[in-house]
């Protein structure tokens, strides 16, 4: 017997019944053990060392490569496409993935497609000599790099039965900042050759995918499982209808707003160091890399206890608010720090609030889904909830940084970061009504 409680929802407990009577192999979990997680571990945090990586620091170097005066100008065109990019290939690739045959089953495919762009799309950003040859590089890598995420963060959902879940979605979710320090620290190492910048944190994206693939005992479906395609259902991979999937609507809503919050910090921190802490530019990307090291450190001793704990509870959606409620009080920290230790502090609450959320983030989002037999779709538009912030924020922040403005202060980052703190307590209310999760 399971020392783990079951879902006592009546509403899961009627879709598992329901599912198992259509198809009894449909959700066989066979709740695997380290191995599993190790290569689940290597696949996102190796992705994501890779992709972040670009984004954070080689794509802007290498766009002063290429126009040292336009420099700007070629990152935004290569940021901005292949963000584009991504937010169609994440419920693409779900829909596809959901409906591979064959015996390489259906998220293994992924995982290797996904190693050979990202490899690809290193390559490309190395021998980029213009604008165009670095925006196709960057969206070979982005789509790469999307194509196993997607597939990695369905296996949880195959693998796992409900009340499993907290470990391998902490795992999943640290995968975020730990590629990217992981993928910092790579790339300060050989500092000295921006080719090799670029693909030594690619070839570790490469090796995480593939050594994943080769662990994950991933069953595949036959022709007769596979789900119904209809046209009408062509608009439905980029689309879940709210009314018919109340919870899993609750579940996207709350998670943009909390990823709100979280890029309110990703995209200003660097100007905040500089314009309110009085950073220098060039003591600026270590002070970012001291705090990222704090982010992860913290993250990684409360997430997989608070996993822990969710799991023999039986409950996700309390540690959903009060992670909300512990980001919000870090955000507030951090809109009134005025000294580098100020921000370390406010980075470590910020931190233990995204140990808690990255607990049972994913675990939660999996026991809302609309067709759980076939959850990568559905977990593609889920990502689209982190991916629309990093457009939001932009859009929105420069008009929150000029309220309260003056000439000491030019920018208002109080005003920037306690709107980031409202989105995520107002995040975490939207959690309450959800009825399929506890």
């Amino acid at each position: 017997m399971s020392p783990y409680p079951r879902q006592s929802s009546r509403e899961s407990d009627a879709v598992v019944e329901t599912l198992s009577a259509e198809n009894p192999r449909a959700l066989h979990w066979s709740n695997p053990g380290g191995l599993y997680l190790f290569g689940l571990a290597f696949a996102v945090v190796g992705t994501f060392a890779a992709a972040l990586t670009a984004a954070v620091l080689t794509l802007s170097l290498k766009s002063a490569s290429i126009s040292p005066d336009d420099a700007t100008t070629v990152l935004s065109v290569a940021v901005g496409t292949a963000g584009l990019v991504t937010l169609i290939a994440y419920p693409l690739f779900g829909r596809i993935s959901d409906r591979t045959t064959g015996r390489l089953g259906r998220r293994r495919p992924f995982l290797i497609l996904g190693a050979v762009l990202i490899g690809g799309g290193s390559v490309l950003l190395v021998l980029a000599s213009d604008t165009a040859m670095l925006t196709i590089g960057n969206v070979v890598l982005a789509t790469g790099a999307s194509a196993v995420v997607v597939a990695a963060t369905a296996t949880v959902a195959e693998q796992f039965e409900p009340s499993r879940r907290g470990l391998p979605s902490a795992v999943l979710g640290l995968g975020t900042p730990a590629g990217a320090l992981l993928g910092l620290v790579l790339a300060q190492s050989v500092s000295r050759s921006l080719p090799l910048m670029i693909l030594v944190p690619g070839a570790v994206g490469v090796a995480g995918a593939i050594v994943f693939a080769c662990i994950l005992k991933d069953r595949s479906i036959s022709t007769s499982e596979r789900p119904a395609l209809r046209r009408s259902d062509l608009f439905g991979t980029f689309w879940v209808n709210p009314a018919k999937a109340p919870d899993y609507a609750w579940v996207w809503f709350s998670r943009l707003l909390i990823f709100l919050g979280i890029a309110a910090i990703n995209a200003y921190q660097a100007f905040y160091l500089i314009i309110h802490l009085h950073v220098s530019p060039e003591g600026v990307g270590g002070a970012i890399l001291l705090g990222t090291a704090v982010l992860v450190g913290v993250s990684l001793v409360f997430a997989p206890l608070m996993a822990r704990i969710s799991d023999r509870i039986g409950r996700r959606k309390p540690f959903v608010i009060v992670s909300a409620l512990i980001f919000a009080a870090g955000l507030g920290i951090l809109a009134t720090a005025s000294t580098f230790p100020g921000f370390l502090i406010a980075i470590a609450v910020l931190a233990v609030g995204q140990g808690v959320y990255l607990a049972v983030d994913i675990s939660l989002a999996t026991q809302v889904l609309p067709d759980p037999k076939s959850p990568a779709k559905d977990l593609g538009i889920l990502n689209l909830a982190n991916q629309l912030p990093s457009f939001i924020v932009p859009a929105v922040a420069p008009a929150l940084l000029t309220i309260g403005a003056s000439a000491e202060t030019p920018k208002n980052f109080t005003s920037l970061f306690l709107a980031g703190a409202v989105s995520a307590l107002v995040g975490a209310l939207l959690i309450l009504p959800v009825r399929t999760a506890r």
